[in-house]
């Protein structure tokens, strides 16, 4: 893989750690974000988790600088022009997701594949504003995603055999396990994971139990290595709602209803971890 060449969109957890594993993989990246601060926080993460994975003798110093000099910043898209393969990792807005793929589609030459590490939105949408859906897929790695092995590989309606088996080929280069879903809302794993979570913020809600009571339940009782609401605070309480209501609106099933502790939560800035505080506080 030394001469292949990825992009990545976006710079923040997810794309960090996307253009780490990629660059690990001895592909040459090229790692997007329009700000130059959260450029330099994003290299700054891979930095970081690469001297971890140094001290913990996971890696050797010689692979971590190896790494590191294949990652290229910019806040030029055409940087990327000549990728072979483009995953965006930006926030979870269908219509900013869109206007980055029609620049893209317009950049990158034809050949490129356009994938989305979109945890919930539709795949065949963001396809429909390029003139090549059948080269657009989502590759929704998950968090941390140097550490995670699963990769949903979604196909839209458009996405072809071929771009399907290349992502899966390249999936497996990166040591992940890619799984087949079809495009619809929130695929498997936030299909099933966050009502899981919603119904343990009901509970909390209709005073069931204390927050603490409901994860220990979920930890001792489900073997689960995270209770359902410090996940939540893990992964954002308004990533939550946001995945909640895309499936409310998708499904059109009351199933799905996001809980009004989850609303008032995020109403109030209580958004988990990333703020020190959402169903728990963070020192």
């Amino acid at each position: 893989m030394e001469n292949r060449k990825a992009m990545v969109i976006g710079t923040g957890q997810m794309g960090a750690g996307i253009a780490q594993v990629l660059a690990s993989a001895s592909y040459n990246v090229v790692l997007y974000d329009l700000d130059t601060q959260a450029l330099q926080k994003g290299i700054s993460k891979i930095e970081t988790s690469l001297k971890k994975a140094v001290q913990k003798e996971k890696i050797k110093e010689c692979e971590m600088n190896e790494t590191l000099a294949r990652i290229q910043d910019t806040t030029s898209l055409s940087n990327g022009d000549d990728a072979d393969i483009v995953i965006e990792a930006i926030v979870e807005n269908l219509e900013v997701k869109k206007e980055v793929f029609k620049k893209l589609d317009q950049i990158v030459k034809k050949e490129a594949i356009l994938a989305s590490n979109t945890s919930a939105l539709s795949i065949t949408e963001l396809g429909s504003v390029t003139k090549r859906p059948e080269k657009v897929i989502g590759m929704h790695f998950m968090n941390p995603v140097p550490v995670m092995k699963l990769v949903e590989v979604i196909r839209g309606l458009s996405t072809s055999e071929e771009t399907y088996k290349e992502i899966k080929s390249i999936t497996e280069s990166l040591g992940k396990v890619p799984v087949l879903v079809k495009d619809f809302p929130g695929f498997v794993s936030n299909r099933i994971l966050m009502p899981m979570i919603n119904e343990a913020i009901y509970a909390l809600y209709e005073g069931i139990a204390s927050k603490e009571a409901i994860d220990e339940v979920m930890k001792l009782g489900m073997n689960h290595p995270m209770g359902p609401l410090q996940l939540a605070d893990f992964i954002g309480l308004d990533t939550c709602l946001f995945i909640m209501e895309v499936l409310h609106e998708g499904f059109g099933d009351d199933k799905y209803r996001p809980c009004p502790l989850l609303k008032q939560y995020v109403k109030g800035g209580y958004l988990g971890h990333k703020v020190k505080r959402g169903f728990y506080e963070y020192e």
